[in-house]
């Protein structure tokens, strides 16, 4: 049994189902699960470099996504909660894979649970590059990748 897990959330569909996984592992009381919520910097700030970028009003867009991701990470504690399990959160700026990884070498986490989507599109992966693959290179320890089993296979 994993004694220390921690759950990527976003409040997305793939999230709800890596919430969803985590309640089916029935973690026993002694277990540690955490619950992540990465609030990720504006797209103009990680272009940056392509684009000459006003820092005028990027404090302010950052304010409002961590307002959001806020109340997401209410939503996924809740959920976790009413499912019987304690739950440590986590909210941080910044990408999500280095913050995955850096909590996982912090906390000694054993097992890491995050979405997947069947749905983003080939060249989405290509220029982006998969959150979950990205992971499986950075992180020492098992991994989860939760998907919807009603959602559909995309070609």
């Amino acid at each position: 049994m994993y004694r220390k897990i921690l759950v990527a959330y976003n409040g997305t569909p793939e999230s709800r189902s890596a919430l969803q996984e985590c309640v089916r592992l029935a973690p026993t009381p002694a277990t540690e699960v955490h619950l992540l919520v990465v609030v990720s910097p504006p797209q103009s700030v990680v272009i940056g470099e392509y684009a000459m970028v006003s820092m005028l009003g990027v404090e302010e867009e950052i304010a409002a996504e961590r307002q959001k991701m806020e109340d997401e990470l209410n939503i996924g504690l809740n959920y976790l909660r009413d499912a019987g399990l304690t739950v440590q959160t986590h909210l941080e700026v910044g990408e999500p894979v280095p913050m995955i990884s850096d909590l996982v070498d912090k906390l000694g986490i054993e097992l890491v649970i995050v979405g997947h989507s069947r749905q983003q599109s080939l060249a989405m992966r290509w220029w982006r590059g998969s959150t979950d693959a990205l992971l499986v290179e950075k992180i020492r320890c098992s991994l989860l990748v939760a998907s919807d089993p009603n959602e559909p296979v995309k070609a």
